[in-house]
């Protein structure tokens, strides 16, 4: 018989057993008809049950048809205990769920290869060192291109080198000025494709000959996505141009579909050779990353040497020229060693910044399925006393331990299965929701999620560990039960009883983490959120502005006073750029005509009204005039002046910034600069207008007017000055509106992030907690009845029995507790660099926890109390 129809006849059972039958049948009346006794011809084929089953087992697959016939018995003890099996579905569910939605962002953003050839090859080169600003470990993975190029060269028969820029919001026009719209533009090497094994979907791909020469193939290359969305896939857009600022680029070719760049998070719309970066010859502009593709067999630790010896010679040289930077600075800068990171998921900010805020939710999440496991671990285990008669009998008639272990595996696969149906659902839900809410402005995160054959692989594996997780354990209980006892009615009570508390003492340790964990994650974007900022939000606006060739301060102006006489506008200024917009300009520091301090200073050109705009209270001094430039004036900030200027009046000192140098005229209050999260850092404000040494103002291509309105919503007045701003000179285009509220809500998305995450599976271990301790006492109350009757019997009062019924699990429960707040104490080491101002010893995070679980357990002991005292001493006397 072939193995596919006994495959077949594994599902066919009743009429496999009617075929055998009649099989049987036809050959006792074969043999009658032969001229045989019938009695003799029954006797000679024995047992008749006997018989089929040996038949049976020959057209079947044993094996396969025990397991049908479990899956058939778990699914209807499923449908016995519907409202039960619900719940433990439901809390598997969304357990099963959220770890799948935390492996498909933990995969899509830091384990999913790039869509390229042999992807395992490539390596990302960074310096690792102490920071310039303090000595804390820094990190740095961006280059200039001259050390690219020596570095290559170094490289060459070992590894291929590839630059890569950020990939930038830039301003571009495919028709005219009027027409400025915005598309992600990166830098790449013409290698970049070739190396990769990427071919076209239309025209072709940069190669190396386009990248040669600096401003000499202003071609460009436009990726799948953008292609689709931007032009509708229409085959006539090669050949086409565009124009950033005064350069005209030609479009060669676009990109292959799953291609959309090397920044993971981020889809490039348009790339272009390295040449035609402005920066592409200074050795002071690092802008580029470096990627290395690893030849096979290329030993990893020589190459790594030859490139940090490369690059310090290249550093050395540059420190050369270095001026207004103290020796201790220079050392510190040089005191960098270069690393081979894996970059077979690309690289990019956003890994950087999420790595470790996905794997506490990945923790977080795995917190919340053992409670869950271990809920319906004790479930099972309550079940068991339930049928331990059952499973007693079927020892009794012969069933082996192993055949016991598989029933009860089958029922616990049932509910897994089924949980991990409705989690998928939930999962399919809840990661693009979490994309979604990393969203700063401007520059929304995008991320592959398919649910491809790793999704289903992890699924599958995940399904199959929490099936062993909760199922394991009571199934090797119940195989192990004694036929003679179980059937006398005696039970193993206790040793049940050791389980079911010792899962709930974990229950109790996982879910103080998970507190403890989601009150530090809220503390901190609640300080984050609440720190003062030195300056007022309401209603501020700001206009990120571009002119196609820079002009002349004075035009500048000129456009701030037309935008001034815009009704509901209160006042305006002009600055390089926002307050907290991540971008930056530092250098260190001379006072008095001294050497330079070891201590980074920011900068910022900042218009006259500037300082009454963003409502900075100015400490003492003034603010600037129209006539004031920079070089020249400066205010400074309070801490520049603790670090700086201690002694004296800080009014008429003397600064240095290398060869500009200034004068104080005023201190302002504190304010971040760059970064919410950073502490607040020595800031210099200077002149909007800034003057050659011949003393001949520089013209300016971008700056930022800030706009307070004297509307509430300032964004009711976006489209109206953004028409505005080239009315006063056609020449001004407004790249981007924010408001000021805007750039410091997106300083704490992923602070948002996290405690809405670690407050929401908070909630849910602690519901799934409060819920396993309902269940748990409740069976001991309905073990301990005739104990308890006898005691209300003999006197006891509605106290001493309550304290009596739960006396044990709240021994755990202080047990789970103390060990949840070791493992609290210890997790906190690993999220350190996640939280601000917030301590793991802080009162607050270390009550909370075990606050929330004493009301849990008292609230989930309430129905099993109120159900021991109302016990009737009579009743249960008359039963025995």
């Amino acid at each position: 018989m072939s193995l596919w129809s006994r495959l077949a006849n594994v599902f066919r059972g009743d009429r496999l057993s009617r075929e055998l039958d009649e099989e049987m049948q036809w050959h006792i009346e074969e043999a009658i008809q032969q001229g045989r006794e019938p009695g003799e011809v029954r006797r000679s084929f024995g047992p008749m049950l006997s018989r089929r089953e040996e038949s049976r087992d020959i057209r079947i697959i044993p094996w396969l048809d025990s397991l049908r016939a479990d899956a058939v018995l778990g699914y209807r003890q499923l449908m016995k205990r519907k409202v039960t099996s619900a719940a433990a579905i439901l809390s598997l569910a969304l357990a099963i769920g959220a770890c799948t939605s935390a492996f498909r962002l933990i995969d899509a953003l830091l384990l999913r290869p790039l869509p390229v050839a042999s992807p395992g090859q490539l390596y990302e080169l960074v310096r690792v060192g102490n920071g310039l600003v303090d000595d804390k470990p820094a990190r740095q993975d961006s280059w200039p291109y001259p050390s690219f190029e020596l570095m290559r060269d170094a490289a060459k028969g070992q590894a291929e080198l590839l630059a890569l820029s950020n990939s930038a919001s830039t301003d571009l026009t495919f028709r005219s000025d009027a027409e400025m719209e915005k598309a992600r533009v990166q830098y790449v090497s013409g290698r970049m494709f070739g190396s990769f094994g990427l071919r076209p979907s239309a025209g072709r791909l940069l190669t190396e000959n386009d990248d040669r020469h600096p401003g000499a193939h202003p071609y460009a290359v436009l990726s799948w996505d953008y292609w689709r969305r931007r032009f509708g896939m229409d085959p006539s857009v090669v050949g086409r141009g565009f124009r950033i600022g005064d350069d005209l680029f030609q479009i060669v070719g676009v990109g292959p579909e799953l291609f959309t760049g090397t920044e993971t998070g981020t889809v490039t719309d348009i790339f272009i050779p390295t040449m035609m970066h402005p920066g592409v010859r200074r050795d002071d502009w690092t802008w580029m990353r470096t990627l290395a593709r690893v030849h096979a067999g290329v030993a990893l630790e020589p190459l790594r040497a030859r490139l940090d010896a490369t690059s310090h010679a290249f550093e050395e040289e540059r420190a050369k020229g270095f001026t207004g930077m103290s020796k201790e600075s220079v050392e510190r800068f040089l005191d960098q060693r270069v690393e081979l990171e894996p970059a077979a998921a690309g690289a990019s900010g956003l890994q950087e910044d999420y790595r470790v805020s996905l794997a506490a939710i990945g923790a977080l999440v795995l917190l919340v399925l053992l409670i869950a496991c271990a809920n319906v671990a004790n479930l099972m285990t309550a079940q068991a006393a339930s049928r331990a008669r059952e499973m007693a009998l079927r020892v009794s008639i012969g069933a082996g331990r192993a055949r016991l272990v598989q029933l009860v595996l089958v029922e616990s696969a049932w509910l897994a299965i089924l949980a991990a149906v409705i989690g998928a659902l939930f999962a399919s839900w809840s990661a693009p929701f979490v994309v979604s809410r990393i969203n700063p402005p401007d520059h929304p995160v995008r991320l592959s999620l398919p649910a491809d054959w790793r999704v289903l692989a992890f699924g599958i594996a995940l399904t199959a560990g929490v099936t062993l997780l909760f199922g394991l354990a009571p199934a090797l209980r119940a195989s192990a039960i004694k036929p003679a006892t179980a059937l006398k009615g005696g039970s193993n009570a206790q040793a049940r009883g050791r389980l079911m508390h010792a899962l709930i003492a974990l229950q109790v340790a996982f879910c103080f983490v998970a507190l403890f964990v989601a009150g530090l994650f809220a503390a901190t974007f609640h300080r984050l959120s609440d720190r003062p900022l030195g300056f007022s939000t309401e209603r501020l606006l700001t206009l990120d502005t571009v002119t196609r060739r820079a002009e002349a301060p004075v035009l500048w102006d000129q456009v701030a006073e037309h935008l001034r006489a815009v009704p509901g506008v209160e006042s305006v200024a002009v600055s390089g750029w926002e307050l907290i917009s991540g971008r930056s300009w530092n250098g260190f520091v001379s006072v008095n005509g001294g050497p330079p301090g070891p201590v980074l200073a920011y900068y910022l050109n900042v218009s006259p009204g500037w300082i009454d705009v963003m409502k900075i209270h100015l400490v003492e001094g003034r603010d600037f005039l129209p006539t004031d430039t920079a070089p020249g004036e400066a205010i400074v900030n309070e801490t520049f002046v603790k670090q700086f200027l201690p002694a004296g009046r800080p009014l008429g000192q003397s600064i240095a910034k290398g060869k500009d140098v200034y004068r104080v005229i005023g201190v302002a209050k504190d304010a971040p600069y760059k970064d919410i999260h950073e502490r607040i850092l020595p800031s210099v404000y200077v002149p909007f207008h800034s003057v050659d040494a011949k003393g001949v103002g520089r013209p300016v291509r971008e700056a930022t007017f800030i706009v307070r309105t004297s509307a509430q919503n300032p964004l009711a007045l976006a489209s109206t000055l953004r028409r505005e701003v080239p009315g006063a000179r056609a020449e001004f285009r407004v790249s981007n509106i924010r408001t000021q509220q805007e750039l410091v809500l997106a300083q704490t998305v992923r602070e948002r992030l996290l405690a809405m995450l670690g407050l929401f599976f908070a909630g849910v271990a602690l519901l799934l907690v409060g819920v396993g301790l309902y269940g748990v006492l409740d069976y001991f109350v309905l073990q301990q009845r005739r104990e308890i009757g006898i005691r209300a019997a003999i006197g006891a009062q509605a106290g001493h029995i309550a304290r009596h019924a739960t006396a044990g699990v709240f021994a755990m429960v202080l047990a789970g507790g103390v060990a949840g707040v070791a493992s609290g104490m210890a997790s906190a080491r690993f999220i350190g660099t996640l939280l601000y101002q917030v301590k793991a010893t802080d009162l607050g995070a270390l009550a909370l926890p075990p606050l929330a679980i004493l009301i849990t357990a008292l609230v989930a002991a309430t129905p099993a109390v109120v159900r021991a005292v109302r016990i009737d001493p009579a009743a249960i006397l008359r039963s025995e």
